[in-house]
């Protein structure tokens, strides 16, 4: 990569991507959602899940897209195209009378708006960002859930005082101002994308298939279990006896828990080895699973459901940040963009699953055992990922070469 003769200023770009993923996070409190549109629209708990997975495959198409966009346009200009679709996406959404309208406008506009950002952000980051990738990744991953912390109580609050509609349309508008100081923000940091233009590919060499796919992997069973819970844990909750306070106060920690997790994750990485911490996430997940099934309750959901809300987030810690290790920066959005479908794929499954069968049985004990043991593969995939040198013993100059040398270590 060639280095810009005025170097990018990284606080500027972690600035500008927190501005802009924290709000876009509400995705995660999604949950908080349910009973309200259900009673509004008329809909079922399946047809709620199946907006939830069409807003996660227009999450993974977004991802998608905003890589080949690097060297077309501005980086202040992509940010604003990420924030005008998904302020659109949920004005849609507020103003729906049906499935139909608010699939496409929470399902496709918001959820592909908030995926291109998303990938938009964590490569301007890694391009600005020389060293401590394990924890400033761990960061940027943990803005979605503690933006779902700070959105869940709002939403239950306002929903409460103002209704549904209302809710959603204040949620556009922040999206909307959050979206143009972002811009901002990117405008002054002086982040190019030109070294991560997708003419820019990998050698053969340098695609390592292998760890790809077991990252992949490890990944999708952690979302599986953690994205079940974050898109429906307020209705789980319900489902185990908690009042309707518990369920929306509950799903705040649990999304808090998840952000601090994330950020742990990635800063684990700094110092351990990527198995060791994968695996350890993927048995705190399979803990929680477990406990739920030997000790329904609500008290005890909200517990269990923390649980596997942290070993997913230490693995989206973990995964963004092996990302930054195995590969180069100039290819960060690129590859991620790719590993990250392992998220729309959970995230249509077994959420559509869950609510499929809690139609079915009026409870979520079939689901939570599926999620176990997703949990319980996860463990031995991820022993399998490659080691690498902690970062403490790397010098900065590493981390601008390309990452097979330092993975392989």
């Amino acid at each position: 990569m060639n280095e810009p003769d005025v170097r990018p200023s990284a606080w500027r770009a972690v600035a500008a991507a927190t501005v802009l993923n924290a709000p876009l996070g509400s995705l995660y409190a999604f949950s908080v959602f349910l009973k309200p549109l259900e009673a509004l629209l008329g809909l079922s708990r399946a047809d709620l899940a199946l907006v939830f997975a069409l807003a996660s495959g227009g999450f993974g198409a977004g991802m998608l897209l905003a890589p080949h966009f690097f060297g077309l346009a501005s980086t202040t200009a992509l940010v604003l195209a990420c924030a005008a679709a998904s302020a659109l996406g949920i004005a849609v959404a507020a103003t729906a009378g049906g499935l139909a309208q608010l699939a496409v406008g929470y399902g496709v506009l918001f959820g592909a708006g908030g995926g291109a950002a998303y990938i938009l952000a964590q490569q301007t980051v890694n391009l600005a960002v020389t060293r401590r990738h394990g924890l400033v990744n761990g960061y940027i991953v943990g803005l979605y859930p503690a933006g779902a912390m700070i959105a869940a109580p709002l939403f239950g609050w306002s929903i409460g005082e103002f209704g549904v509609r209302a809710t959603l349309g204040g949620l556009a508008t922040v999206l909307a101002v959050t979206g143009s100081i972002s811009a901002w923000l990117i405008a002054q940091s002086g982040v190019t994308l030109a070294a991560a233009a997708a003419s820019i590919a990998p050698d053969e060499g340098e695609r390592r298939r292998p760890v790809f796919w077991r990252l992949w992997i490890v990944f999708f069973l952690a979302a599986s279990a953690g994205l079940m819970v974050l898109s429906q844990a307020a209705g789980i909750i319900a489902a185990y006896g908690g009042a309707t306070s518990l369920a929306v106060y509950g799903t705040t920690f649990i999304a808090g828990t998840i952000a601090v997790a994330r950020l742990g994750g990635g800063w684990m990485v700094d110092w351990l080895t990527i198995p060791a911490v994968a695996a350890g996430a993927h048995a705190v997940a399979l803990a929680g699973n477990v406990a739920l099934t030997l000790w329904p309750g609500p008290g005890v959901s909200v517990l269990a459901l923390a649980l596997v809300g942290m070993g997913y987030g230490v693995i989206s810690g973990v995964t963004a940040a092996a990302v930054a290790v195995y590969w180069r920066r100039a290819l960060y959005g690129r590859i991620a963009s790719r590993i990250y479908l392992a998220w729309c794929a959970a995230a249509i499954i077994l959420p559509i699953t869950a609510g499929y069968l809690f139609d079915l049985t009026q409870g979520y004990g079939s689901a939570i055992l599926i999620a176990a043991g997703g949990n319980a593969l996860g463990i031995l995939v991820a022993l399998g990922l490659p080691h690498q040198r902690p970062a403490r013993v790397q010098s900065t100059a590493a981390s601008t070469r390309p990452a097979k040398g330092v993975a392989d270590g």
